[in-house]
């Protein structure tokens, strides 16, 4: 992740160049004269190609069309793009608006991206212009480098650089007791406060101050992160009855002051102090208010109480201001995934629902240190088999019938452009994604060496796609499913750490019903004899049989994982 060079540092720094080194006071007046920021960022790229997004910040007088212009210095050519009409003469490149983002007002930023082609040295465009003016610009380095813009409450840039992530004891005693799960016994995964039981822990279960003192053990001399999963939402995960909590839909107090404010208290003390404490805020929340709401197939009455009395938006706002005033707290909001958020009626609106929440209850952007993708879920970091810009026999991947006209074939592209749409609607530009990729790997002998047939669309895609899902909106225990990469820091453009958040071998829901004390529902998405529903295409479950509730140990699911993950083991 690398925060924007913004103008008033660019300022500052000509100032302190001109003065022997002596910074000095900018004025208002010389902020204001900087007509306009362009950040250009490359999310990604391979030998041939790269996929780059641009935001424009406007600081002068608002307009109702716009028009970016740069040039390259090697042989880059744009061959498609989004959010804008992209042109290009030579090495010249024009970005005008398009119909519904024309507008852009004092002090609004808007994005864009693109897909391009090059060889030899993919250099970045050293000047822009916004309408024939020209732009102060980031420097487009992508993450690992020095922080520019330093955070003023004193966090670091990127939490994980540097250090090491905490291992839970408790998971790493069962991966180790199972057959070959010493190969990974030792990898850092989440610590999930999912009831109020689990701040305390009991007998047989560590609480947060024994996590938060074992990371203290480990630590030693260095740094140290750790992952903690805040899930216990007032009527939570609507459109999904395994993960349903212990609280009703109107308990928004008890929310509060029994379950984020002693979690806050504790992670205040400091005896902490010298921790990273990277929370992950109400994983599947805020992204049902989107997609399973109103007049949608995908509907319930359940997650239409929750948009109807904002206790998502007010409980998510209320745990990021609580543990964000934490000077050693790093909050990563749920953003779901590519196959729940990836299309374009889906996108935007939880982007702006996201920046809804961050500034309700006493929050604001300042207290998000970011967001983090595919959460306990199963979607492909990368498919390296197709794109979304091919086309078979004249149609394009977008209409097969897994991709389905979603704009995103994997969790990198998506958690890039995400960001990119995030910071379009005010959240920082400094922000970084996280991605679990704990259970994506899907290896094994059923892993694709190449693209599918060109018979048609879907031939060409099923054939080669990683993920073998029977569809992508299936998320309970899914059969063939394989670890993936390894928990790694800055491995890519805007990512500030590949993390296991949901501990491989809990499950994700029992596959009949199980009576218990949890709050703990039976989803026939567990089942899997289930033929499905609207979220699932009408499609078999996909998950594993004889599951336990979730979040309780599944031995089964465990070797599954080890089986068929990729990297292998």
């Amino acid at each position: 992740m690398s925060r924007a060079r913004t103008a008033i540092l660019g300022a500052l720094a000509l100032i302190a160049a001109g003065s022997g080194g002596a910074a000095a006071a900018v004025p208002a007046e010389a902020v204001a004269a900087i007509p306009c920021t362009v950040d250009y960022k490359v999310q990604s790229q391979w030998d041939t190609g790269f996929t780059a997004a641009v935001t424009i910040t406007n600081n002068g007088a608002a307009k109702s069309s716009w028009a970016v212009k740069w040039s390259y210095a090697g042989n880059q050519k744009v061959t498609s793009g989004w959010n804008a009409k992209i042109t290009q003469s030579g090495a010249a490149v024009t970005a005008a608006n398009e119909s519904y983002n024309g507008t852009l007002g004092t002090g609004s930023s808007t994005s864009f991206g693109f897909n391009g082609s090059y060889s030899g040295t993919n250099a970045l465009p050293t000047s822009f212009t916004l309408d024939g003016v020209t732009c102060n610009v980031d420097d487009g380095s992508g993450g690992g480098g020095t922080d520019p813009d330093p955070d003023p409450s004193g966090k670091v840039d990127n939490p994980y650089s540097g250090a090491k992530v905490y291992v839970n004891p408790e998971w790493s005693a069962k991966a180790a007791a199972e057959t070959g799960g010493s190969r990974i016994s030792s990898q850092p995964t989440g610590v999930w406060l999912d009831r109020i039981a689990a701040i305390n822990g009991s007998s047989t279960s560590m609480g947060l101050r024994a996590h938060l003192d074992a990371a203290l053990a480990q630590k030693g001399s260095g740094e140290e992160v750790v992952q903690l999963v805040v899930y216990d939402l007032p009527g939570r995960d609507c459109a999904a009855l395994a993960s349903n909590g212990e609280l009703g839909p109107t308990e928004i107090g008890k929310y509060k002051t029994q379950f984020i404010d002693p979690i806050a208290a504790i992670l205040a003390d400091s005896k902490y102090a010298g921790l990273r404490i990277v929370t992950t805020i109400e994983i599947d929340s805020l992204p049902n208010l989107v997609t399973n709401t109103g007049s949608r197939a995908t509907a319930t009455p359940a997650c239409d109480t929750m948009l109807a009395n904002g206790n998502y938006v007010k409980g998510v706002g209320y745990a990021l201001a609580k543990l964000g005033a934490i000077p050693n707290v790093y909050n990563y909001i749920d953003a779901g995934h590519h196959g729940w958020l990836g299309w374009d009626d889906n996108f935007a609106p939880s982007a702006t629902l996201f920046k809804q929440a961050a500034t309700s209850e006493g929050a604001t952007v300042d207290d998000v240190h970011g967001f983090i993708t595919n959460t306990a879920n199963y979607s492909a970091l990368k498919e390296n088999n197709f794109t979304i810009n091919d086309t078979v026999n004249g149609t394009s991947v977008r209409q097969s019938k897994w991709v389905d006209w979603n704009r995103y074939v994997d969790e990198l592209s998506y958690a890039q452009g995400f960001r990119t749409q995030l910071v379009s609607v005010g959240f920082n530009s400094g922000i970084g994604m996280l991605i679990d990729t704990s259970r994506n790997g899907w290896g094994g002998t059923a892993r694709p060496a190449g693209p599918g047939a060109t018979t048609s669309v879907d031939t060409y895609v099923d054939g080669g796609r990683y993920d073998r899902r029977i569809h992508m909106g299936n998320w309970c225990n899914q059969s063939g499913a394989g670890l993936g990469e390894r928990p790694k820091a800055a491995p890519a453009t805007g990512i500030d750490a590949y993390v296991w958040m949901k501990p491989p071998g809990e499950s994700d829901g029992s596959s009949s019903a199980i009576a218990n004390d949890e709050g703990k529902g039976f989803d026939r998405m567990c089942d899997p004899t289930y033929t499905g529903n609207a979220r699932n295409g009408n499609s078999l479950s996909g998950a594993l049989p004889n599951a336990p509730l979730s979040g309780h140990w599944f031995s089964a699911q465990f070797q599954e994982l080890m089986k068929n993950a990729y990297p292998a083991l």
